[in-house]
């Protein structure tokens, strides 16, 4: 693999430790600024929907710009928004640059998918693309515990500054090592904006929504609920970061491995189980060893979900994915924005720190009952799968062959897998 593909992966560490590690000092910042725990969670939705904004725009303005300067681009408005956060003088500043942070998210991670691929041979791409991502993943093992490590004993501040400095290192490391290239091709925004007439995309960016959505609800009220609840000392909330950070990790391995053989048997099976551990988290969350065990599993349930939503999108507009696959990387942070500002509410309402779980398993049980529904359209066949099947194509024994332009099915998606 490349040395360029160092340079992306420690770009994705940053922007993965920038966005979660705000729920692990929310405390000292509503502390430090004198704004309820709830109000601080407004840092976590103002990035999530920074994301939701900032994907698809600059997805498409990417698209006409080499693909080497955009991403140094994008890294040097990472390094901005961070700065302005850790030098924020109101809490107000403070969002600001969060928000600034978030718009470099999703098309960092779109259009650095395609450097990744481009830079080895075709047999070696997913693996690629795979290193790259392994920055997001690790940051949730390493770079959030450090980083809440960090803020909890020397102040927030550093954190944020820390983080501005590895948007540094990775833009240096884009420009010594991720080689020029060509001005890529003029966007046809018709054609990207026609894989939103597939009902089955717009299924699996709500699918998207309220699952990852339910995973945020835990995540962005840890620190509160660990140690108002459940007694951990502030520090132990380093550790409960880390055991989430490996769940995370677990259930993108295992995700992404059945996504390929049974993609909606997979994603039914995370949903359900997100659905579930949720739900008796509160419970789980008055006894020390049963929310420890509790905390990785909605991380694993949770990131169980990425691999086949993104892979679900992906097959529904194989002709046009660049839009749609940006906005679903949006859809995860609307989710997030969702869960957050839920969560703040039923805080707010006076139902305790555990009550923001029972909002996420009702997230993830609605994001259940659409996958159902999608899987039912599918079996149906026809244009409420997506688009019509051409006519006069036959069906071979065992397989579909599908008409250009239209989207794949999970069943499609393993015949492919067998075909030479």
């Amino acid at each position: 693999m490349p040395l360029a593909l160092l340079a992306l992966a420690i770009g994705a560490f940053g922007i993965g430790t920038t966005e979660f590690v705000t729920s692990g000092l929310l405390p000292e910042v509503a502390a430090d600024f004198g704004v309820s725990i709830p109000t601080a969670g407004y840092l976590v939705t103002g990035y999530a929907l920074g994301v939701v904004v900032g994907a698809p725009v600059l997805a498409i303005v990417g698209s006409r710009v080499p693909r080497k300067r955009m991403l140094m681009a994008l890294m040097a408005l990472f390094i901005a928004g961070n700065a302005i956060s850790a030098a924020a003088p109101v809490f107000g500043v403070m969002l600001a640059g969060r928000i600034v942070a978030s718009l470099a998210h999703g098309a960092f991670f779109g259009i650095g998918a395609i450097v990744a691929a481009g830079l080895v041979p075709p047999q070696k791409k997913a693996g690629a693309i795979a290193m790259m991502f392994t920055g997001l993943t690790v940051a949730n093992v390493v770079g959030v515990p450090l980083g809440t490590l960090v803020g909890q004993n020397a102040g927030w501040r550093v954190t944020f500054f820390a983080i501005a400095g590895l948007g540094v290192l990775a833009v240096l490391g884009i420009a010594a090592l991720v080689p020029e290239q060509e001005r890529p091709e003029r966007t046809r925004i018709g054609g990207e904006l026609a894989a939103f007439r597939n009902p089955q995309v717009l299924l699996a960016m709500a699918m998207t929504v309220l699952g990852f959505g339910g995973v945020f609800t835990m995540s962005t009220y840890i620190t509160p609920m660990m140690t108002e609840v459940t007694g951990y000392a502030p520090a132990s909330v380093t550790w409960l970061l880390v055991l989430f950070g490996l769940g995370l990790v677990g259930g993108n391995l295992v995700g992404g491995r059945y996504a390929d053989r049974a993609l909606m048997p997979m994603l039914c099976t995370a949903l359900a189980g997100l659905a579930i551990v949720l739900a008796l988290l509160p419970l789980a969350a008055h006894d020390k060893i049963a929310a420890a065990v509790a905390v990785p599993l909605v991380g694993a349930f949770g990131f169980a979900t990425v691999p086949p939503l993104q892979k679900r999108v992906l097959d529904q507009t194989a002709d046009a994915p660049t839009l749609a696959s940006a906005v679903n990387i949006g859809a995860f942070n609307l989710g997030n924005a969702m869960a957050a500002w839920l969560g703040g509410l039923v805080i707010s309402a006076g139902f305790g720190y555990t009550a923001p779980n029972g909002v996420g398993a009702l997230m993830a049980a609605a994001a259940l009952v659409l996958a159902l529904v999608s899987a039912a359209l599918e079996r149906r066949g026809g244009p409420a799968a997506g688009l019509p099947e051409a006519p006069g194509v036959p069906e071979a024994a065992g397989s579909r062959v599908v008409a250009a332009g239209a989207p794949a099915s999970a069943a499609d998606t393993g015949a492919y897998a067998r075909r030479p």
